[in-house]
């Protein structure tokens, strides 16, 4: 079966999808889910140098406490194809980091292994986030050939049972998922939670994780998600993606920033402004489980309220079940 038969088997129907759900019902000893889960949403027009002050201005209303703490910034960094807008924005990624920086943070580091096998430090260079990082003086890990650690998954949805994890990713006191608010054609969306397909180094995977992708993209976005947990979630969703994601979609602008202290609540949030119910997105269901919170009831937004689009994004038709006006 070729890699792209293999990623087809995750493209089913609403009623399909409903009927797999009890196979995600949390069967293990555990449940992070908070009582309450904070989210900001933040108006962004434009990539700039004013992205810092946006960003302080909106994580200070988390009141974070990194003092004297490592920070990792996983961005999401695939390809570079000129004018195509596929990875987090470089200047956010650069401004994130000031940030962590001034909120006392001890290091920021950026780790990222690209799904597809390419040069790492040519994509970085290319897509520009090398000149960003230079500026700030940040370092770079390719989490793909970084020292790996065997570790058991917390839980076990995918029959992986342990997963080799990145030593730089393990050591980080605080990690913090940038995703670009995408859709995808295996998996409906990507956003903070599938972001973490990232940390899972390609040299033991394959490319682009392809073992991760036979054993079941939903499954192991939830059993990473659940090991490795997010600390915080930046999402760029000033220009996102809609359509034929996580490549070949076309630019829709947003104008927003996601800041949340869940990735569920992140990710559920993202789903939402993009016009689609994140109660059909299956991994997002089944996080909601035992991770943290996707219900409004559950989630103080700390800047403005969330706005539903007059137009939900484009999606692959197999995924056109996921919009709200989908009935």
């Amino acid at each position: 079966m070729n890699q792209r038969a293999r990623g087809c088997r995750h493209r089913r129907s609403f009623a399909e999808i409903a009927a797999s759900l009890p196979f995600l019902v949390p069967r293990f000893d555990l449940d992070c889910c908070p009582l309450r889960s904070r989210v900001a949403i933040l108006d962004a027009n434009q990539y700039s140098e004013k992205l810092c002050q946006t960003l302080y201005e909106g994580m200070k209303l988390f009141n974070l406490d990194v003092s004297g703490k490592s920070v990792l910034l996983k961005p999401n960094l695939v390809d570079y194809i000129p004018g195509a807008h596929i990875n987090t924005h470089p200047l956010l990624v650069a401004a994130a980091a000031e940030v962590f920086k001034r909120l006392g943070a001890r290091s920021v580091v950026v780790g990222e292994g690209p799904g597809h096998q390419r040069d790492t430090f040519l994509v970085l260079c290319e897509s520009g986030l090398f000149e960003q990082l230079s500026r700030v003086s940040v370092p770079f890990v390719d989490l793909n050939r970084d020292c790996v650690v065997k570790r058991k998954l917390r839980t076990d949805y995918s029959g992986l049972h342990e997963i080799w994890l990145p030593r730089t990713i393990l050591e980080a006191d605080f990690i913090v998922s940038m995703p670009k608010i995408k859709t995808h054609h295996w998996s409906g969306v990507t956003l903070s939670m599938k972001n973490m397909f990232g940390v899972v180094p390609g040299v033991k995977y394959g490319w682009p994780k392809n073992i991760l992708h036979w054993k079941g993209i939903e499954q192991c976005i939830v059993d990473i998600c659940a090991t490795l947990p997010i600390h915080f979630v930046i999402a760029d969703g000033i220009v996102a993606m809609e359509g034929n994601g996580p490549l070949a979609g076309s630019p829709r602008h947003l104008d927003k920033l996601v800041l949340a202290d869940d990735a569920v609540a992140a990710d559920a949030t993202c789903a939402s402004l993009m016009g689609l119910l994140p109660e059909r997105v299956l991994h997002i269901a089944a996080a909601a489980k035992f991770l943290g919170n996707s219900s409004l009831e559950s989630i103080d937004h700390l800047a403005e309220s969330l706005k539903l689009l007059s137009r939900p994004f484009d999606l692959a038709s197999e995924f056109r079940y996921l919009k709200r006006s989908c009935v």
